[in-house]
């Protein structure tokens, strides 16, 4: 086993938002349901999904897919009430299940698996609750690895035990007295130990959950997980700081932290009395605020992050109820624990699992305690070491405007790297936090190329950057003082010295008529420089790309920024 890890078990529901709306999950063609959220689609049922609907679709798209297909309003409060009676049925198979989102729970498997058996054992078991308790509105799906990202991806892989294992689990399921242990066992998938490394190595870098890193790892050449980890360690983290460690030991089968963590010492609990009781969520909910405030004060003063929160409650005739929650690494913490902490609170109150006989009355006791911390990365502050108003401000604003919209309604731009202007950018939904760059644009070199040149990123453009890059580049042609066209050559050398742009190739010698911009007049070029030729991702034949770019100040007093692509000039941006 891959040293710092533990064999977790990770149960994910398929297309739990449908499930928790109420929608069957199975192939009948009246259960054609999509969730949907910001205009797009989140989950949808089989049903759906075999008239062509898939998550990330765009509604009317989706509608025109599928014309039968029924819309629910994505409610993730409704997933995680809906998800209670989900972790109690694990529950009483093993203690310690920690969330890690609404549909997806997990807990360590080693102790549990010798007490019932065999992993292979304890993951038929726990699909067996687990689909008891669904009542065939769904299935659940269960990995078995070393640590929870691969057992995680275990699970998501949906593909049976081998044929050896899941033998020995049915026979020893059957001695147990579990009649449909077969059918359950094809849901599991169990990678044995220090083999997660192998398992992960074929995922491709998108699984990480960094869309914003696994773009530059793509385009650095480094599209599994495998060649992720096959770089060293002490190069990614040079390159890429934390993120990069957190890459490399996931993608290596490790677990995102090591197992030695500090513990939290117990002063940071934080509880709060109610009284008199609180049978209602929005009333419970309150204090939560407050507790959840002042716990993130007490971290923020030791310089820590909590990264798992257990919830504890206390009802009027003496029931303890206990809950862990994962929080995400993005984002408002505060938030992410004032979010999870209603979700627990709505499903002990209001859900399916209040009518259990353990939890009667209203609570008068709410306890949050980080499980789990580590050292916060922090953030730059302003000048005298605090937020700005105006950033303060400007966060409501973003943050107002995506509850209303949605959260993908709403995107900011961050620079990353990149040869042209537009690799430079790029845009994400994370608009309640906004940055200014990320770490990635001013790297000192790429994690392919140890002895790459200082210089990050060969062959690009200085500042200053160009004002206006064109979503899509437009068409133009480059003349010489004779009206032959400009070429490059194979040495970088210009044919000629450029005298006219004609751009959207706009007939050499005629006026533009009235339906054509400005941009489209043919213009004189009284000033040039370049070119600059770059050969990019050569080692790859289906990747490789050789471009030319030259900047250009014409007549009328625009620049633009010019490219040789195919034999081709286009306006790839335009200087202000």
């Amino acid at each position: 086993m891959a040293s710092g890890t533990a064999r977790s078990l990770v149960l994910w529901c398929r297309d739990w938002p449908v499930v928790a709306a109420g929608a069957a999950a199975g192939a009948a063609p009246s259960d054609q349901v999509a969730v949907v959220h910001a205009g797009r689609v989140v989950a949808c049922s089989a049903a759906a999904q075999a008239e062509g609907v898939a998550p990330g679709l765009r509604r009317r798209e989706a509608q025109a897919r599928c014309p039968a297909l029924e819309l629910v309003a994505h409610d993730p409060a409704r997933d995680a009430r809906a998800f209670e009676p989900v972790l109690l049925a694990v529950e009483a198979l093993t203690p310690r299940v920690e969330v890690l989102a609404p549909g997806e729970a997990a807990f360590p498997a080693r102790g549990a698996a010798r007490y019932h058996g065999g992993e292979a054992v304890l993951a038929a078991k726990v699909a067996m609750a687990v689909d008891g308790v669904l009542g065939g509105r769904g299935h659940c799906q269960v990995g078995i690895a070393d640590g929870v990202f691969a057992a995680g991806l275990a699970a998501r892989v949906g593909l049976a035990v081998g044929d050896r294992d899941r033998g020995q689990a049915e026979d020893r399921a059957q001695a147990q007295g579990l009649a449909q242990a077969p059918a359950t066992a094809r849901h599991s998938v169990v990678i044995p130990p220090g083999g997660s490394s192998g398992f992960l190595a074929a995922f491709p870098v998108g699984t990480l959950g960094r869309p914003a890193l696994a773009d530059l790892l793509v385009r650095l050449g480094l599209g599994t997980l495998g060649d992720l980890a096959a770089q060293p360690r002490a190069t990614l983290a040079a390159r890429f700081g934390p993120e990069g460690i957190r890459a490399h030991r996931l993608a290596s089968g490790l677990d995102e932290r090591p197992r030695a963590a500090r513990r939290p010492p117990p002063e940071l609990a934080v509880v709060a009395e109610l009284d008199p009781p609180a049978d209602r969520v929005d009333v419970a909910a309150f204090a939560a605020k407050a507790l959840a405030d002042e716990l993130a004060e007490r971290l923020d003063h030791l310089g820590l992050a909590c990264t798992s929160l257990r919830i504890e409650g206390e009802t009027e005739h003496g029931e303890s109820l206990t809950r862990r929650w994962r929080l995400p690494d993005e984002g408002s913490r505060v938030a992410a624990m004032v979010e999870r902490v209603r979700w627990q609170l709505d499903g002990w109150l209001s859900g399916a699992a209040a009518n259990r006989s353990d939890a009667s009355g209203g609570l008068i006791r709410l306890l949050l305690a980080p499980e789990q911390v580590a050292p916060d990365q922090g953030r730059q502050l302003g000048f005298w070491g605090e937020r700005s108003a105006a950033s303060r401000r400007a966060a409501r604003g973003l943050a107002r405007v995506q509850g209303l919209l949605g959260a993908d309604a709403v995107r900011t731009a961050t620079l990353r790297g990149g040869r042209s202007p537009a690799d430079q950018v790029a845009f994400g939904s994370d608009a309640a936090t906004p940055t200014a760059a990320t770490p990635t644009a001013a790297a000192p070199a790429a994690p392919t190329a140890p002895t790459a040149p200082a210089a990050p990123w060969p062959g690009r453009l200085r500042a200053p950057s160009p004002a206006i890059v064109h979503p899509e580049p437009l068409p133009a042609e480059v003349l010489d003082g004779g009206g032959a066209p400009v070429t490059v050559s194979g040495r970088g050398l210009l044919s000629a010295p450029p005298a006219s742009l004609h751009p959207r190739g706009v007939t050499r010698g005629t006026a533009s008529d009235s339906a054509t911009t400005a941009t489209a007049t043919p213009a004189r070029i009284t000033a040039w420089a370049g070119p600059w030729p770059v050969d990019e991702r050569w080692w790859d034949p289906k990747a490789h790309r050789r471009v030319a770019r030259l900047q250009v100040l014409t007549s009328e007093g625009v620049a633009h920024l010019l490219k040789l692509n195919g034999g081709r000039w286009w306006i790839e941006a335009t200087y202000d």
